[in-house]
């Protein structure tokens, strides 16, 4: 971006942080998200853009197997969960790419520019890239899929971020390379919104709903075989788009396969210390105890990431006694966060305070952290019309060990208060069926660079009043709707922290949630696997990966 069509907003960025008010990585994620390369934005900033550090001379060819669920796929839309798009994120790919310093670049797009009122959003695609059933992709495609994500049929989380600022309507074809969206308000986080993990982009030509039957991406594998269950079998491209350090096309990898190996941790460390697979896809997984396990074994490699991933406590406000405020803050006051996260987490990761912000959401609060008070929980029940007490059911994947080990720390730690806490664990996959559904259970989110994507996910409803697709608590509230949607398009950063002050207090006080603490996670291959990077949303990407052995 030349300096004549420079965003203004970059200027006060950066008389923000000359005066000290946002540090420099801040600076950098806000000044690209309007625009500027990251590059540029970087020298701005005073500092050098580190390069690529890589283990030594790559080496082609190999298979790279990795233990993970192979879970059913149909729509990439409509992904609830990290797992799947884990696979297929290898075939197609997004328009950006949102880094492990939560600074997010142009992928499939070449660059973008933002309006002065931050309205207009201008998309140009890179050019010279094709699927891999040889059609090239065109701004058609960009639309078609940002078309599915705000059809309500479709029913993806995508709508739920992104039907407040854009219709339909409101994305216009330039030209062949060119898109621009015109917003129905002002929105920062368009290019981190694109880096959702169920945005991958679509072949308008022959997308028909189910992707394993036309898997046609842009990405560096081609989808060989895929048994639910069983299996996910991915086989190296010749032609694909980017170059790899030795100027030829990537991936390094000839092949990469997912086994599916049940929900047992055990099985999955046994073989990944054997040799049979070469790393674990820890987006499902029980990440401290997995790291407890080899983090002193000298053949594997252990590499942690701080995130803002949260296992979090969410009671349906309209589903009894939950409708009920002093019946949700009673449980919440039955949490003794220092004990859960030491005792269900190993204390490897922040205590939370029932907001779903945390201190590494650039737009973080400091908000007091609300203290365990069972007698305060016994009166608000009493206050509530349950004098004696009340008894509940929590719902709980069985193979999220940390959640199960929180369930049972939180219901001795409600007795006192009058709580009976039944545990009703299942399967994580029966979880994710009915896991809007619950009145009360533990749900795990995973790690979102901005606090506003993560609360318009799951806390904000459409124009007819309606849940959007992620609120699983069926939450609203009108004060902090017109908040947030303030906040959206609030590029100031210090403008926005202020907003969010009043936002966390407002999810704190009646809000439907309980964040007793936010989580570590890590990155776990054999020693030769080369350049697979921790990611804090548990991404993998295996385009740039070898084996060197």
């Amino acid at each position: 971006m030349s300096k004549k069509h420079m965003h203004p907003g970059i200027y006060d960025l950066k008389s923000q942080l000359d005066s000290g008010k946002i540090s420099r990585r801040e600076f950098i994620r806000y000044a690209a998200l309007i625009g500027v390369s990251v590059t540029a934005a970087t020298q701005m900033a005073g500092l050098t853009w580190p390069g690529k550090a890589f283990a030594g001379e790559v080496k082609r060819g190999g298979t790279m197997k990795v233990s993970a669920p192979v879970q059913k796929v149909t729509h990439p839309a409509q992904f609830s969960w990290i797992v799947p798009s884990n696979q297929m994120r290898q075939v197609a790919e997004y328009l950006t790419f949102t880094d492990a310093n939560n600074v997010t670049h142009p992928y499939l797009l070449k660059n973008w520019e933002a309006s002065d009122d931050l309205m207009t959003w201008t998309l140009n695609m890179r050019q010279g890239i094709m699927f891999n059933n040889g059609d090239e992709f065109t701004s058609d495609d960009v639309i078609f899929t940002m078309q599915q994500w705000l059809d309500e049929d479709v029913g993806s989380s995508m709508l739920g971020m992104m039907k407040s600022y854009l219709d339909p309507t409101g994305i216009e074809k330039v030209d062949k390379y060119q898109v621009k969206l015109h917003l129905k308000r002002p929105e920062i986080a368009i290019p981190e919104h694109m880096f959702h993990y169920p945005a991958l982009v679509l072949n308008s030509r022959t997308f028909e709903g189910d992707f394993i039957k036309k898997p046609h991406g842009t990405g560096p594998f081609t989808l060989e075989m895929f048994r639910e269950g069983e299996r996910c079998a991915l086989k190296r491209r010749n032609d694909y788009w980017k170059k790899g350090e030795d100027g030829k096309p990537q991936p390094y990898l000839d092949s990469v396969q997912f086994i599916d190996m049940g929900a047992e941790l055990a099985a999955q460390i046994a073989a990944l210390q054997s040799g049979e697979t070469d790393s674990m896809d820890m987006s499902d997984l029980p990440g401290p105890q997995a790291y407890k396990a080899l983090k002193d074994d000298p053949d594997i490699k252990v590499m942690g990431i701080a995130t803002n991933s949260a296992r979090v406590l969410r009671m349906r406000v309209d589903v009894k006694p939950w409708d009920d405020n002093r019946v949700r803050q009673a449980l919440k006051l039955c949490q003794h966060r220092e004990k859960i996260l030491g005792l269900a987490y190993y204390g490897e990761g922040l205590i939370g305070q029932d907001v779903h912000v945390s201190p590494m959401h650039p737009e973080y609060c400091k908000i007091e952290t609300p203290k365990y008070d069972p007698e305060r929980a016994r009166q608000l029940l009493k206050e509530a019309g349950y004098p004696d007490g009340l008894e509940v059911d929590l719902n709980v994947g069985s193979g999220w060990n940390e959640i199960v080990r929180y369930a049972e720390i939180l219901k001795e730690d409600a007795k006192p208060a009058g709580l009976t806490v039944n545990i009703k664990t299942m399967p994580n996959s029966q979880y994710w069926e009915k896991w809007t559904e619950v009145g009360l259970g533990v749900t795990v989110w995973a790690h979102r660079p901005l606090g506003t994507m993560v609360l318009n996910l799951g806390y904000t409803t459409d124009a007819e009043g309606k849940p959007v697709a992620w609120n699983e608590t069926n939450w609203s509230d009108k004060e902090f709707a017109q908040l947030l949607e303030e906040a959206n398009g609030t590029l100031d950063v210090d403008k926005r922290r202020k907003i969010f002050c009043k936002l966390e207090q407002i999810q704190q006080d009646r809000g439907s949630i309980g964040i007793p603490f936010w989580i570590n996670q890590w990155t776990i291959c054999g020693k030769n696997v080369e350049n697979l990077n921790p990611h804090p949303t548990m991404y993998m990407y295996f385009n740039d990966v070898w084996l060197s052995s």
